[in-house]
């Protein structure tokens, strides 16, 4: 299949486990530079404490770098999730956004750390934020990068 920004955007909003979380992706650039998602607080991801469950703010940010590094690259490249973390910095009520950025200067960089073949793990934070703009939780994620070799292409 080939993958557009529209049809990423309406795949990843028709995603079971995001429909149950009321997770919605707003908006895919088309140069797969940005992408931003939102969650409401429903009763089906609210905690004991009546604010978002910790791992629907995870859940929400989770995939989209990947996906974000590996449209922008290309198929000539390996992208997978190496690790994460998540540093929660207040509860998180009503809606809760992220915007999920990568910039010129992190491609290239990645370009030229694994133009030899070896792999390169990038390192990304993510803030997520309520609708005052304060950040609810920082979501880190390193990925895991390499360039395919041409038997693999």
């Amino acid at each position: 299949m080939k993958w557009t920004p529209r049809r990423l955007r309406l795949l990843l909003n028709l995603y079971p486990p995001y429909l149950g979380a009321g997770v919605r992706v707003t908006h895919v650039d088309p140069d797969w530079r940005e992408l931003r998602v939102s969650m409401r607080l429903t009763w089906y991801n609210r905690n004991v404490k009546g604010t978002h469950f910790g791992g629907s703010l995870y859940a929400m940010v989770d995939p989209h770098l990947m996906l974000l590094v590996t449209c922008a690259l290309g198929p000539g490249y390996v992208v997978w999730d190496k690790s994460a973390s998540i540093d929660f910095k207040k509860p998180g009520t009503g809606r809760v956004h992220a915007v999920v950025q990568l910039t010129d200067a992190v491609l290239d960089t990645i370009r030229r750390q694994t133009a030899g073949g070896a792999a390169f793990r990038p390192q990304f934070a993510i803030d997520i934020r309520d609708e005052a703009g304060d950040v609810v939780a920082n979501v880190g994620k390193v990925l895991h990068v390499r360039r395919r070799m041409p038997s693999q292409a």
